[in-house]
């Protein structure tokens, strides 16, 4: 389970304060306006924003004094975060190794995952030669890759079309439930998430208002 308990960040002039649970295994979707905290409460969660003061635990154990790659947390930024000189399967390795030093095994786990992903024989594209949602979807196989159980994704609908979003939600349902995940996300569309999503709750103002 995912607790947030009293969490307060703040950024300049503004201030966070988040309560929030999470079912393990659950996928809840967090909406409301463009600048309401939705991110801010995923980069604190993910270990990239410093709260001041409150609790943040998964599964039992607290999150707050282990660094970012230390915690059992996957996330997916907005604007993916693919580097535009590698390939998709290079991009994709990043999270087996940073280096790059893959391995014969590390190449057939990631091709394996692309493909899980829809992106069988994209591995050898790079990020200018995707689609917003076939990047998005090599920035989704590389967090599966890290095995963490808990998988935050901040805006993955955003730029495409409903059919795509559709698709994307139906993928990230089913990784979360091959892989046993919990999924907290970020939307703007709440109706994309409609009969799909375990939990929705809107964030306006730096709070978990409903």
């Amino acid at each position: 389970m995912l607790i947030v308990d009293d969490l307060t960040v703040t950024i300049d002039d503004w201030t966070g304060r988040y309560d929030l649970t999470v079912p393990r295994g659950a996928l809840a979707a967090m909406v409301g306006p463009s600048g309401g905290g939705k991110s801010t409460l995923l980069h604190a969660i993910a270990g990239f924003e410093k709260p001041a003061s409150g609790r943040l635990s998964f599964g039992g154990v607290d999150l707050l004094p282990l660094k970012p790659a230390d915690r059992p947390v996957a996330i997916v930024f907005q604007d993916h975060n693919l580097l535009p000189n590698l390939t998709a399967l290079q991009n994709a390795g990043l999270a087996l190794s940073p280096s790059l030093r893959l391995s014969a095994a590390d190449r057939q786990a990631i091709s394996a995952m692309l493909d899980h992903v829809g992106l069988a024989g994209m591995e050898l594209r790079l990020p200018s030669e995707l689609s917003g949602g076939q990047r998005q979807r090599v920035a989704l196989a590389r967090a599966m890759l890290t095995t963490r159980p808990l998988l935050l994704l901040d805006e993955p609908l955003t730029g495409l079309d409903p059919s795509m979003r559709a698709d994307m939600i139906d993928l990230v349902d089913r990784l979360r439930r091959e892989k046993n995940l919990t999924v907290l996300m970020t939307t703007h569309t709440p109706e994309d998430v409609e009969g799909r999503a375990d939990q929705v709750v809107t964030v306006a103002d730096g709070r978990v208002v409903a």
